[in-house]
């Protein structure tokens, strides 16, 4: 038996042999993910949900304590494993969090981001969550509050801004009210540069308060947020502004904006009443879309009337009014916005579509990046005059140089559009065709070449 046991075993490796092994062995241990670097391996588990990145302990001893240094903290109460009722689930989510937020080390944190269904008895719980992050230098605060099954049983929850200081540069709110420092001289701790606030209460004074506080504040987004009865935008540091989904009780406001240093600005369906521009002399990109029907035309031209006080814009965003708008001569025959490279385009391609291209294409003879998206019409166009409707056109594209058709589904209208482009006689870089799949020409082919 003895014997018989011995010849099952193995032979013996030899030198080489062995060697070889062990260099392999040795090649698989340092290729393993333990032999990352701490930081690269923090890196990657903060993009994770922290409840995922908790589990990562499990790996290996290495990975142990390691999610206790990851700089980005990510909670969601609806990624949470739901318990027997939503209020235990929202319960059993709370203590999790506490629990993380003793357990892990004290170190500086890049984010922390909250998604919760907030109720009032938490309110003591979330104070402590935006303590801690600031305590521990967070320089990204997102804090998300959800709707409940019914609005009757919605708590609001107030952010308490005072406790914020100079190390938060990023903040953003989503279904919340602000509990702002009394008077602009206390923001003075702050250092903001971005502010996002979606859905929050403000009122004309906190609004102001809040742009004239943060002194170094450059880019503002204000979505969906109500209180105010007029938007009064002005800041010397701003570079980006966007605004979203306005509403005073269904009543339109009143705009004015007023930031020497702004770069972009954006603006997606606000009904305004008067709308005033001051001192935009550095506004690179323009934006403005709205409902395309009849009944919001108001508010499109409101805008767009005063195209004359931004002669310097490079990137225009905008819906295909156009036909509609140059046809009541608004701007003086001499106005071109020559600087006007950009240029992106909600249209369809109808002969009042084509036209209203053509309007503007006239106004800007140097654009050389048009990108075209598909409209959506609530009304039908306007009927067109004889001259109109038989009009031939004539794009001012000299020196256009790309192309990009979104959603294009191969109409008659998009293919006429497309000969259109061959007859104008230019050469383009690109033409680029989006149907799910790119249909992207070669560089340097031209339009009449690459249909």
């Amino acid at each position: 038996m003895k014997r018989q046991k011995c010849l099952e075993q193995p032979p013996p490796p030899s030198h080489q042999h062995s060697q070889a092994t062990t260099t392999a062995a040795a090649n698989t241990n340092t290729n393993t993910i333990d032999n990352l670097p701490e930081n690269l391996i923090l890196h990657i588990l903060s993009f994770l949900p922290t409840q995922d990145a908790i589990t990562t302990s499990l790996v290996s001893k290495t990975w142990c304590r390691l999610w206790t240094s990851i700089p980005s903290l990510n909670f969601s109460l609806i990624k949470f494993r739901p318990h027997k009722t939503p209020s235990a689930t929202r319960r059993r989510f709370s203590g999790y969090i506490n629990r993380t937020l003793i357990s892990r080390a004290h170190s500086p944190l890049r984010t922390f981001r909250l998604r919760f269904l907030y109720k009032d008895r938490f309110k003591s719980d979330v104070d402590s969550w935006v303590r801690y992050a600031v305590e521990n230098h967070v320089q990204e605060l997102d804090f998300g509050f959800l709707i409940g099954p019914s609005l009757r049983d919605m708590h609001v929850y107030t952010f308490p801004f005072d406790v914020l200081h100079g190390q938060v540069r990023v903040l953003r709110l989503t279904l919340c009210h602000l509990n702002l420092p009394s008077g602009v001289n206390n923001f003075s701790s702050l250092n903001l540069k971005s502010v996002y606030l979606d859905e929050v209460r403000l009122s004309d004074q906190m609004c102001s308060d809040l742009i004239c506080g943060c002194s170094g504040l450059e880019v503002l987004e204000l979505s969906k947020c109500y209180g105010m009865d007029c938007l009064y935008i002005c800041s010397k540091s701003l570079k980006e502004l966007d605004l979203k989904y306005f509403s005073r009780n269904g009543e339109e406001v009143d705009l004015e904006i007023d930031c020497p240093n702004l770069v972009r600005l954006n603006i997606f369906w606000v009904e305004v009443k008067k709308c005033c521009f001051k001192n935009l002399f550095n506004l690179v990109h323009f934006g403005y879309h709205i409902g395309h029907s009849n009944s919001f035309y108001r508010y499109w031209s409101r805008f767009f009337s005063l195209l004359d006080q931004l002669p310097q814009i490079e990137s225009l965003a905008v819906q295909n009014w156009w036909l509609k708008f140059v046809l009541k001569e608004t701007f003086s025959k001499d106005f071109l916005l020559y600087n006007l490279k950009h240029l992106e385009l909600q249209t369809c391609y109808t002969q009042h579509d084509l036209l209203g291209m053509e309007a503007l294409l006239e106004l800007a003879p140097n654009v050389e990046t048009m990108i075209l998206d598909s409209l959506h019409k609530i009304d039908a166009d306007e009927s067109l005059s004889e001259d109109l409707a038989s009009k031939p056109i004539t794009l001012s594209i000299s020196n256009l140089k790309e192309v990009k058709m979104k959603r294009f589904i191969g109409t008659e209208n998009e293919a006429y559009f497309l000969a259109l482009l061959k007859k104008q006689g230019v050469v383009l870089e690109k033409i680029v065709m989006q149907r799910g799949i790119n249909l992207q020409h070669s560089i340097g082919c031209s339009a009449e070449n690459s249909g």
